[in-house]
């Protein structure tokens, strides 16, 4: 079966040329030029990955990852012209799991495609029994096959970086991670100290899954050194 990819960007030369791109490695391509235009494919599509541009009119790329996120967990891969950390935070943090600015190498954007797409892939390809892959930490289940993150009865709503922290962490408890060991392992590429990255997401994290986020149960801070659960 084809991948189906969602493109969304106003600017028709990029989603042609980023189509082009696509269809040549096989994808299925569907496009959109704005937020609007995008959720209302969704809810009539399967769409196995995302591209979306973060400068759009009607419906900027932030808000409509937001409303994606409310409900789907496809990898959503951002674009924009803005180059700051601060642009870079808050687009994963609204959800999205990898970034790019613009311009691109194409085939750099092709490589991330295929690189999440695998990842998504696998993680929904379940051959194991439901018991499984399920970690439990007194009132937190982390359930690594499903994606699905519960304190007690209630379901917790995480973007896949936030999960994929949480994940590592819940695997490793004792074992003390520094933000160069969580960028590493998680994003899989070179971490830069400058990057605080992994500080917004652990706080994210926290207000999601801590009844008090300033004193948590679950994710420590080892003061000077990093991140680790409690055995």
């Amino acid at each position: 079966m084809k991948e189906t990819i969602l493109v969304v960007d106003d600017e028709k030369e990029i989603r042609n040329l980023i189509g082009i791109y696509l269809e040549n490695e096989g994808f299925e391509v569907l496009k959109a030029s704005n937020g609007v235009e995008a959720l209302s494919i969704l809810e009539n599509k399967e769409i196995h990955l995302i591209i979306l541009d973060i400068m759009m009119p009607k419906m900027d790329g932030m808000e409509a990852c937001m409303k994606i996120r409310e409900n789907k967990n496809m990898p959503i891969i951002m674009l924009s012209a803005k180059t700051e950390d601060m642009d870079k935070i808050l687009g994963l943090t609204t959800g999205a799991d990898d970034y790019m600015t613009k311009p691109f190498n194409p085939l750099e954007l092709i490589a991330r495609v295929k690189s999440q797409i695998r990842r998504y892939t696998k993680l929904n390809n379940i051959h194991e029994s439901k018991n499984e892959g399920v970690i439990e930490i007194d009132d937190l289940t982390v359930d690594v096959l499903t994606h699905e993150v519960k304190i007690g009865d209630k379901e917790i709503a995480l973007t896949r970086r936030e999960f994929d922290i949480l994940e590592l962490l819940a695997k490793n408890r004792g074992i003390v991670f520094s933000t160069e060991n969580i960028y590493e392992s998680v994003w899989k590429e070179e971490f830069y100290e400058s990057d605080n990255t992994i500080m917004v997401h652990i706080r994210k994290i926290r207000e999601k899954i801590e009844e008090n986020p300033r004193k948590p149960k679950y994710i420590k801070t080892v003061w000077g050194v990093g991140y680790k659960f409690e055995k």
